[in-house]
């Protein structure tokens, strides 16, 4: 036994957490990240700071931030390894719920430690406390249910060790990781109990392959035998349970293509030729063409959400669906026939099952067709130049909007040639880091890697803000990489902190910023809709306040100078190829700075996205969007 108090022996404990797959051994909790405030200082600060053990403690500069930093380090080591996160409580807490909804869409394990008010409740109402009237129970952290796979408060020293048995249980489920909460009430934290040894004794987590039963196997492998021109998604799950290389080698046997979403990308290579890259609201023609005539569709490791179905219409009415998923709620989606297990162990036995049958695809050049189509309208994009290649985007924005941003800026840079330049030029290894807008559209569909998981895109929860936070925590768990960050002017504006926290912590990351003066991606949608330019461009207000008026120029290089960053501003090819070549060359974080123009992004292919239009309105145009609604709802599948 072992008297010491509830934030000591947590992080004793915590410590001691090893995780174990298919016999590799690896320290699961590698330190935690704080920003120490009065809920958390006195208790858990005094434990890291009298005994931290072999647990690194980082600074954070926001909440948010800090916690996605871990859950982006979290799937860099593909869940095998995570840094906890630990707030003061109220704002603080609060602040990490977006990041915990973050981690849990993406089932990324996120393991969270938020401060609480006292349980014996004698100082109520504390600094920062929630007070629900209709009980005193209900605090900040309670709105962590919500969004977390497992919730618990400790209100008593002893509850401490089921809490945190049973939060490894949830972080190492491979079906349902996501994240962690376990409240701390200020008062318990620093309280003493006779812990018995037992609970600190080194504990392996061991990630154990679930195996697929036969006769689900069986039912799936007859419908894959009696398709003609079959599909394979390859989502995140391919990813975590490192079974590209066999997903691969089961197409390339069997003549079967496959599409990847956002998580899955880089799971396999790039090049290989059953590649079709991406798929649905994001992807591109290849992967879309084949789609739409594929007559079975074999989901692997993927959550069908509404960018890879095209909001259920992307696939053939009567095209069957296939699921093999860890996750008996993903697998059942869509109706499928269903095989729930590990997605390496499935595709073995999946091809056992076919090889028996004497199965092939009745694929003939379609594959090598779509492909060849996708490479020559990679050339267009990668060269794309101001004038008539994007002029289909130019008619849904404000007409003024480009020339007076290349008055502005004096630059003409395109978007789309900006992220085939870049691919070009940076490390072939690099990790490339996204979030949202407009950026993971173009590229889910540009962005090219043979280097098996250097693309963490987070686009389950497409969360403004993750992208450098994201690029820092991988930064962290591929130290010898380099890491870029792919970030609009809008996520830049909503949470960058912890670029200051790579700087601090000597882990260098490339910020990419691509500034076109607002929520590009957002003004697209609005103005192809028929509503009005309304509150996604960064404008000065008229006098009248009413009346948009000039484009607000923001020089983002001098404010990341000022944190201490290498920057660059860039207005052509030749600025962006000489600041990709020295930032390679810097020790410390770099930003650039890069002027893009608006509506150069990358344009749908052929995949519908079913967004709430008004079923009423005097505006013609929002009428129209209305009724194309409606006639893309009515040919999508129903659930």
């Amino acid at each position: 036994m072992a008297v010491m108090t509830t934030a000591q022996a947590l992080v004793r404990f915590l410590d001691n957490q090893y995780v174990s797959f298919d016999g590799r051994e690896t320290k699961f909790v590698e330190g935690i990240f704080t920003i120490f405030g009065h809920g958390i200082v006195c208790g858990l600060g005094e434990a890291l700071d009298s005994c931290p053990g072999g647990l690194k403690v980082y600074q954070g500069k926001n909440e948010q931030g800090m916690a996605h930093a871990a859950t982006a380090f979290a799937k860099q080591n593909n869940r095998r390894k995570i840094i906890a996160c630990a707030s003061s409580i109220g704002p603080g807490a609060a602040n990490m719920i977006t990041a915990a909804a973050t981690a849990t869409v993406n089932h990324v394990p996120l393991l969270l430690f938020p401060a609480d008010a006292f349980s014996t409740r004698q100082p109520d109402p504390v600094l920062q406390q929630f007070e629900q009237t209709d009980s005193l129970a209900i605090t900040t952290n309670d709105a962590y249910r919500a969004v977390c796979r497992y919730w618990d408060r400790i209100a008593r020293p002893e509850q401490l060790m089921s809490a945190m048995i049973n939060a490894m249980r949830a972080l190492t489920d491979t079906a349902q990781a996501g994240a962690v909460c376990i409240c701390l009430p200020q008062n318990v934290e620093g309280e003493c109990y006779d812990f018995p040894e037992e609970f600190f004794r080194k504990r392996v987590h061991r990630i154990v392959r679930c195996v697929p039963a036969a006769e689900e196997l069986e039912e799936a492998a007859e419908a894959l035998a009696a398709a003609k021109k079959p599909l394979v998604i390859c989502g995140g799950g391919v990813r975590y349970s490192e079974a590209g290389e066999a997903l691969e080698q089961f197409c390339e046997e069997f003549g079967i293509p496959f599409a990847e979403t956002q998580s899955g990308k880089t799971a396999c290579l790039s090049s290989h030729a059953c590649n079709l890259g991406g798929l649905g609201v994001t992807g591109n023609s290849a992967g879309n063409d084949i789609a739409k005539e594929a007559d079975v569709i074999l989901g692997i490791g993927t959550r069908f959400s509404d960018f890879t179905t095209g909001s259920k219409s992307l696939f053939r009415e009567d095209a069957q669906v296939v699921t093999l998923n860890t996750s008996r709620f993903d697998a059942y989606k869509l109706g499928a026939v269903k095989v729930v297990g590990d997605a390496k162990l499935g595709i073995l036995e999946l091809g056992k099952l076919l090889r028996a049958k004497g199965y092939h695809s009745g694929y003939t050049d379609e594959v090598k067709a779509a492909k060849e189509g996708w490479d020559r309208e990679m050339e267009r994009l990668s060269a794309y130049a101001y004038g008539d290649g994007f002029k289909p985007l130019i008619a849904a924005g404000n007409p003024q909007t480009i020339p007076e941003f290349i008055e502005m800026t004096g630059s003409a840079l395109t978007q789309t040639a900006v992220v085939a330049r870049v691919r070009e030029k940076i490390p072939a290894d690099a990790i490339c880091v996204g979030a949202a807008g407009s950026l993971p559209g173009d590229l889910q569909r540009m962005w090219t890697s043979d280097e098996r998981y250097s693309y963490n895109m987070e686009y389950g929860y497409s969360c403004m803000g993750y992208e450098i936070a994201g690029a820092f925590g991988s930064k962290l768990a591929q130290p010898r990489r380099e890491v870029y960050a792919m970030c609009g002017d809008g996520s830049y504006l909503m949470l960058h902190s912890e670029l200051v926290t790579s700087i601090q912590e000597h882990q260098k990351i490339n910020v990419l910023l691509f500034d076109n003066s607002g929520f590009g991606c957002i003004n697209n949608l609005q103005m192809s809709n028929g509503i009005g330019n309304l509150a996604t461009e960064f404008r000065f207000r008229d006098k009248d306040g009413k009346l948009l008026g000039d484009l607000m120029p923001i020089d983002f290089a001098a404010c990341a100078a000022g944190y201490g960053a290498k920057t660059y501003h860039v207005t052509s090819m030749e600025e962006l190829d000489a600041a990709l070549e020295d930032a390679l060359k810097q020790e410390v974080s770099t930003l650039i700075d890069i002027k893009v123009l608006p509506k150069t992004m990358t344009d749908g292919y052929g995949a519908w996205w079913h967004v709430g239009i008004a079923g009423h309105s005097d505006n013609e145009k929002v009428r129209e969007a209305f009724e194309n609604k409606q006639k893309n709802l009515e040919k999508a599948r129903k659930y």
